[in-house]
C-alpha cells in the first residue's frame, strides 16, 4: 500500500468495510466487524481504510494478501 497522509476516521473505515462486505471472506467480515466495535489507533485505522479500498477490484492473489494483513493486523491489537 502506498503511504496515505489522510486520518481516516471510524466511520470511514465503517463505511469502506460495509462498501466491501460482499467481497471479503465471510469469517473476515465478522471479524472486522467485532473488531471495528472498539476504537482503534490513527494508525490501524488508516491501514485497515488502505486494505479494504478498492479490494473488489484486486485480484485474487492481492486479495488473499490483503486478507493475511488484515488478520496479522487485527491479531497484533489484541
Amino acid at each position: 500500500m502506498g503511504t496515505c497522509h489522510i486520518n481516516h476516521s471510524q466511520q470511514d473505515v465503517r463505511l469502506k468495510l460495509n462498501a466491501q462486505q460482499s467481497f471479503l471472506p465471510p469469517t473476515l467480515s465478522q471479524t472486522l466487524n467485532l473488531f471495528m466495535k472498539n476504537d482503534q489507533p490513527q494508525e490501524t485505522l488508516n491501514e485497515l481504510f488502505h486494505l479494504l479500498k478498492k479490494y473488489d477490484l484486486s485480484s485474487k492473489d492481492e486479495q488473499e494478501s490483503r486478507n493475511q494483513k488484515l488478520n496479522r493486523l487485527m491479531l497484533e491489537r489484541e
